[in-house]
């Protein structure tokens, strides 16, 4: 193979005799220059004086005295120019998006030489065209929505207005900024551009010849610049295409009028190689990473001798970490051409937290910050690693619920006092990150300090994260001085969103040796240079080529006319990239994504198809398949073997553990899942804390059985029995009722103290709101029930109970805590509060101990509750359910029923008829539970799995 470079450098060599001390070659990116010198190297065979390289920006920034600008002091420079010009009051946070789209029109004006007097009157002229309707057909809207959208014929819009008051201005807006950049010497890279080329003698350039290697599409200045010299005699142009593509096609649509406007010295027979057979795979894959895990394969067997002539190009740049990770021990050398996103480093994650944490994280109304953007922070390892307390603050917010914490509890150390002191205003914050970044940096010094001369290992990574520290830190004090000089007024959150825009663009460059290793590139990396084996992933539509255009200002059509950058012209460069890195190949695979995903609909690159179509040749199409199966989880089974038996006993048994105590919990544990009951009550597993602003069902029913709990205690104060005149009275005192409600939730939600306001979120206000609403529902219930004796709430009972065990006899006790307990015409209600589920009708006791889906852990609770109160006191017992949110209708009574399906039901008004089939079948089920020979096992009852705290251990 026979590269482009290598036959540009044969050629120069030999048409200059080695003499190049005077001459530039000047190449659309830097990284040509450096392959060409190796051929030209080769081509000499003993040293000699190099070319200067260049690209063609900075060839253009070389001949020119302005600096370009930076980019936000560009915007704000032209917000001075368009606040005077407009008399406009609108602020930098609305302005400076499209001020940027502004200056991107700017731009590509100048790059392509254009009349702006003439476009920006013929902006003017559209306005009068569209004052008057009947002028615009259908192709003329179409052509400017892109420029003024939601435009409608029918109606004036507020957009509308607003746009065309825009155009009415926008040439003394170009001019005045063209004046107060130069005043400064800065400038956009257009309009350097367009100054080099309106002042450019070629004679007094400062070689004597230039050589332009593997240009495609020209803007205006590129090509006055290239006439300039050609008629100066000082150029020379080598195009780099294929007689494939050059007769009207796409891709050879720059090249044609550029071999017309500047010949090129190499003969056309050189170009005639992607008609030639090659070795073309069209692979399908079903995900973006799928194609990443295929390299390995792909490397193994198509890995050149010299690694530089294969290649890796990446559509899709965003795989550029799961291909690197992907690379096998095959490689010995590897190039990375493009950038290492920022994004994708804990300083980028560190400032976006911090950032976040300041701007919505505090609320300086009631002064606290949100538990997320404070536990996000905590979280972080560069905050982990500057405090030992970042983990222990973590755990005692997340165990106190504390919701909105106070600056004054994250201060545990002066690092967090200061990470957590607010701030208000831009260059405060610029200075809080600036300070953070330098404290970050002392970690990697610390690092350096004692580091025992073995690099290789960490160096990687801390070479990588200290220059994107360092990136971030010199963008944040971008920033600072902006906003010191005045230049950048904006609102805080205009501020975060434009430093995480800038941060998201910026990548860092890996070092290395570029001709040397297999390359990793991105599309416009392979500019200039041949590879003999390639693999090119993500070959998808709107990644090849990118989809959407620019936005602009100037409409399409205006675009076209004036001769400046359209859609067409992207797509035909793109098409020529394609084309060109083929026309040399012996082996290429083209990697395509099948699954639709967001803006990805899993098509394949139009040019893949066209390709098909056009090659003369056939082309191997497959596909890629996981080579995986499903994997089938072997039942878990845990013996009863001696450690277990003894755990048990340690935890049930009252000789070896004084709290030992079978509740109505573990029991329904038992019979849902026995395995379910080992891990929480043998294993002594149990699900991690979790701080969430939802509150579950579990904390639901909490809060209002204390709030209930507090209010029948009030309501007992100086008698036991409640009458409807104490009811109807606290029915009708809305305040105390939230009083109630407020009070449980700062002690069981917000963990704060009775006298603290509580902070409620849009949904803890709604929940809050029911619980009121379900305590005036229970109040009402007990006002068609009252009078009655209110016996307790909250009221724990407990039995002893001895279990019958192979090995003797275990002493323990069964019991729990009561909802509440009252009375009425000799009748012992034992009342459970349900603010959640359906009234369940257990047909008999013994569907009670049978696992099942249906079986009611409710009744089996309350039943077990009832059992105990029977030997405790001479009433009848009723075990009744009260589910809080049926109880509105009159005639709704909680009393349990039994009976089963389709027959009568029979209210349990009297638990001794059931009490003694209860108790014997308890027994048995704790004989079970004891029972050596019988393992805990996984249940059978699928539907138990849903919500189960050790779903993922059992992989279910």
């Amino acid at each position: 193979m026979e590269s482009f470079l290598k036959l540009v450098a044969a050629d120069l060599y030999k048409r200059t005799d080695g003499n190049l001390a005077h001459t530039a070659v000047v190449f659309p990116n830097k990284r040509a220059g450096l392959f060409f010198n190796e051929y030209l190297a080769k081509e000499a065979g003993s040293p000699i004086w190099s070319p200067a390289y260049l690209s063609i920006s900075e060839l253009f920034r070389s001949l020119s005295h302005w600096e370009v600008g930076d980019p936000v002091k560009l915007v704000c420079e032209l917000y001075k120019i368009f606040r005077r010009e407009t008399q406009s009051k609108e602020t930098l946070d609305d302005f400076y998006f499209w001020g940027e789209m502004l200056i991107s029109d700017f731009d590509d004006a100048d790059k392509n030489q254009v009349d702006t007097e003439k476009l920006f009157t013929n902006l003017q002229d559209l306005r009068n065209i569209m004052d008057d309707y009947t002028f615009i057909d259908t192709e003329q809207e179409e052509a400017i929505q892109q420029f003024f959208q939601n435009f409608s014929i029918e109606r004036r819009t507020a957009l509308k207005e607003r746009f065309i008051s825009m155009w009415d201005v926008l040439g003394k807006i170009y001019k005045g900024f063209h004046e107060a950049l130069s005043a400064q010497n800065i400038a956009y890279e257009g309009m350097l551009y367009r100054d080099v080329i309106e002042h450019l003698d070629a004679e007094q350039l400062p070689y004597e010849n230039y050589v332009f290697v593997g240009f495609n599409v020209l803007n205006k200045v590129e090509h006055t610049l290239f006439s300039k010299l050609q008629d100066a005699g000082k150029a020379i142009f080598y195009w780099d295409y294929d007689a494939f593509y050059m007769d009207s096609h796409e891709a050879g649509e720059f090249i044609r009028r550029n071999l017309r406007d500047f010949p090129s010295p190499l003969p056309a027979e050189l170009f005639n190689t992607l008609s030639q057979p090659k070795e073309i795979h069209y692979i399908a894959s079903s995900t973006e990473n799928a194609q990443a895990r295929y390299l390995p394969e792909w490397i193994r067997k198509n890995l050149t001798e010299q690694e530089k002539e294969t290649a890796i190009v990446l559509c899709n740049e965003a795989l550029l970490q799961p291909v690197l990770h992907s690379l096998p021990q095959e490689v010995k050398h590897v190039n990375i051409t493009m950038g290492f996103p920022l994004s994708q480093t804990p300083v980028y994650s560190f400032l976006t937290t911090l950032l976040e944490l300041h701007i919505h994280g505090y609320n300086f109304n009631s002064g606290r910050y949100t538990f997320q953007s404070v536990i996000t922070l905590l979280k972080h390892p560069y905050t982990r690693q500057l405090t030992s307390n970042a983990e222990l603050l973590e755990k005692e917010l997340t165990k106190n619920n504390r919701f909105y914490p106070l600056p004054g509890e994250l201060g545990k150390d002066e690092f967090l006092t200061h990470l957590f002191t607010p701030l208000s205003g831009n260059l405060n914050l610029c200075i809080r990150l600036s300070e953070a970044l330098q404290q970050v940096a002392g970690i990697y010094q610390s690092a350096t300090a004692t580091e025992d001369g073995n690099e290789d290992t960490k160096d990687a990574f801390n070479q990588l994260y200290r220059e994107s520290l360092f990136k971030a830190y010199t963008t944040v004090n971008r920033f600072r001085t902006l906003i010191e000089e005045g230049e950048l007024q904006v609102q805080p959150e205009t501020l975060r969103r434009l430093l995480v825009k800038v941060l998201s663009g910026t990548n860092i460059p890996f070092h290395g040796e570029p001709a040397i290793g297999m390359q990793v590139m991105g599309v416009l990396e392979t500019r200039n240079l041949d590879f003999r084996h390639l693999v090119l992933l993500s070959v998808n539509e709107g990644q090849l080529p990118k989809s959407g255009g620019d936005s602009s200002f100037i409409p399409y059509n205006l675009r076209k006319a004036f001769g400046m950058t359209t859609i067409e012209h992207k797509i035909a460069v793109y098409a020529y990239y394609f084309y060109r890195l083929l026309q040399r190949a012996e082996k290429v695979t083209l990697l395509y994504n099948t699954s639709s995903d967001g803006l990805n609909r899993g098509e394949w690159s139009r040019f893949m198809l066209q390709f098909l179509i056009e090659w003369p040749h056939p082309i191997i199409r497959e596909y890629l398949e996981a080579g995986q199966s499903p994997q089938g989880t072997a039942p878990i089974i845990v013996e009863k073997t001696p450690d277990v038996m003894r755990k048990m006993q340690n935890t049930f048994d009252l000789r070896a553990n004084c709290n030992a105590k079978f509740s109505p919990s573990a029991l329904n544990y038992y019979l849902d899942c026995p395995l379910k009951f080992y891990y929480r009550y043998v294993a002594k597993l149990s699900a991690p804390n979790e701080v969430s602003a939802e509150i579950d069902s579990a904390t639901f029913g909490s809060i209002f059985h204390l709030a209930a709990e507090h209010i029948y205690k009030d309501l007992t104060v100086h008698s036991k029995v409640i009458d409807k005149g104490d009811l109807e009275t606290l029915l009708r005192n809305e305040v105390k009722l939230q009083d109630y409600v407020d009070s449980a939730f700062k002690e069981l939600f917000f963990n704060v103290p009775q006298d603290e306001k509580p902070e409620y979120n849009g949904i803890q206000l709604i929940n809050s709101a029911v619980i009121v609403r379900y305590l005036k529902q229970l109040l009402q219930n007990d006002l068609r029930y009252a009078p009655f004796t209110f016996v307790a709430s909250e009221e724990e009972v407990e039995e002893p109970i001895h279990i019958q065990t192979p090995k003797g006899i275990i002493k323990s006790r069964i019991g729990g805590i009561i909802d509440r307990m009252d009375s009425k015409d000799g009748t012992l209600r034992i009342v459970d509060y349900k603010t959640g589920g359906d009234a369940d009708t257990p047909p008999n006791v013994e569907s009670l101990f049978i696992p099942d889906k249906k079986r009611s852990n409710y009744v089996f609770q309350t039943f077990l509750y009832a059992a105990i109160m029977c030997r405790k006191q001479p009433l009848k017992v009723a075990p009744s359910l009260l589910y809080i949110h049926r109880a509105a209708t009159e005639t709704y009574s909680p009393v349990i029923q039994m009976g089963e399906p389709r027959k009568p039901k029979e209210p349990v008004e009297d638990f001794s008829k059931y009490e003694e089939e209860f108790r014997e079948r308890l027994q048995a089920l704790l004989e079970e539970i004891f029972n050596p020979d019988i393992q805990f096992t996984q249940t059978e009852t699928i539907e138990k799995c849903a919500y189960c705290d050790f779903k993922a251990l059992c992989k279910r």
